[in-house]
């Protein structure tokens, strides 16, 4: 029976002391696991279809995303293993408390044990029931015995009890301490990783500095070309917008002039539910790494040089296809030297999937949830396949970072 009590509480005493440290324990191997897949990534996406003739631009770009990465790393690594570390020291305390309260058990016990040894013989037991004045004081007497001798029990079970917790407590504080090495092996392959990682990126650095002026010029012609684009991407939702207004104005007879969407309510409920998913909307490439945040950030390795970022750039793999973020209808196709752009209208939302090389959908057509939209354009080039992904609220851009969910 005792045996089956140990058993019992071993387990909830395992669980209750495990549960208390496995949630931020797992939120930070969680974060450990993340990056070193987004560092898989980072070497199959950006560095094996790297070609010779890149432009070092591009190849000291992707070598800083590595270091950053690496970096972010070896922060996520030193937090659980300082974690850990933690929980040993704390586990630390708890062990010395049990042993203390282990020996103090065991000593009453052995006080009890000599004290019962004393008196042990059933004789003694018998003189002292008959020596009672009534009956009353013989119930006592009796009652006083079966609660010492039930209190003996509890004291023998006690010790069991704490015998078990200490050998739990042992268990799991080497188990920590191996993880806690391991942490740091990890750290120390790590480390010297991104010091080869930095040489590299230092060498590249004066190469890029012997062709600043080069780059500079090519760097404001692409943005010459871009801010181009952008202002025709903003043309084609402003049209696509209007044409919409029309027809939904017939729908529900009215004549409603407005910078954004006329909603029918099949349509707010549609945006409604964009809406809800904030935060937890899939990625448009089923793998990719993040090459270019959204908003205005300086240039990843020329000083001095800003760029006004009006989406996100994702370079994926080769013949990655491009998907549909949400249920919706494609809005507009746009061409423009020979890329493909589609809109995709979720209510009031846009979701724009640009440089694209084949298309798979048609204008006025609904799509699904994850829906094949097109082929991401691969650079003969430079051999990097990037979708340029936005996201849009009737004519406002949003930053797709806080809509997508993380990857």
């Amino acid at each position: 029976m005792l045996q089956k009590v140990v058993l019992c509480f071993s387990f909830v005493f395992v669980t209750h002391f495990f549960y208390g440290q496995t949630s931020q324990q797992k939120k930070l191997e969680r974060q450990r696991s993340r990056l070193q897949q987004e560092i898989a990534s980072v070497n199959k996406l950006l560095f094996t279809t790297q070609k010779e003739g890149q432009d070092l631009l591009s190849s000291l770009e992707y070598l800083n995303k590595k270091i950053q990465v690496r970096s972010d790393l070896i922060k996520a690594i030193t937090a659980e293993a300082n974690y850990l570390q933690l929980q040993v020291e704390k586990n630390k305390i708890q062990l010395n408390q049990l042993k203390q309260d282990l020996d103090r058990l065991k000593k009453d016990y052995a006080r009890m044990i000599l004290q019962s040894y004393k008196s042990k013989s059933e004789q003694s037991k018998l003189m002292f029931l008959l020596s009672s004045q009534d009956f009353f004081q013989a119930y006592k007497r009796f009652r006083y015995m079966k609660q010492y001798a039930g209190f003996r029990k509890k004291q023998g079970d006690s010790i069991v009890v704490k015998s078990e917790k200490i050998k739990i407590l042992k268990r799991a504080l080497e188990q920590q301490r191996r993880q806690k090495e391991s942490l740091v092996n990890k750290n120390k392959v790590e480390a010297q990783k991104i010091k080869l990682e930095k040489k590299g990126q230092e060498a590249l650095v004066q190469k890029v500095k012997s062709k600043e002026k080069l780059y500079l010029s090519q760097i404001r012609e692409k943005q010459k070309e871009e801010r181009k684009l952008e202002k025709e991407i903003e043309r084609v939702i402003r049209e696509a917008i209007t044409n919409s207004n029309k027809k939904t104005s017939k729908k529900i007879n009215t004549n409603v002039k407005s910078s954004g969407f006329t909603l029918t309510p099949e349509s707010k409920a549609l945006a409604s539910r964009f809406e809800k998913n904030r935060g937890g909307l899939p990625w448009p490439v089923s793998e990719g790494v993040v090459t270019r945040r959204y908003g205005v950030i300086p240039h990843p390795t020329l000083r001095g040089i800003k760029i006004d970022s009006k989406g996100i750039h994702i370079t994926t793999k080769k013949s990655a296809i491009a998907r549909s973020i949400f249920k919706g209808k494609v809005l507009a196709i746009q061409t423009v030297s020979g890329r493909r752009a589609v809109y995709i209208q979720h209510g009031n939302y846009i979701s724009l999937y640009n440089n694209l090389d084949n298309v798979y959908v048609t204008k006025g057509q609904e799509v699904v949830l994850k829906q094949s939209i097109g082929t991401v354009f691969t650079d003969k080039v430079t051999g990097k396949t990037i979708l340029k992904f936005q996201i849009w609220k009737d004519t406002q851009r949003q930053n797709p970072r806080y809509w997508l969910a993380k990857m």
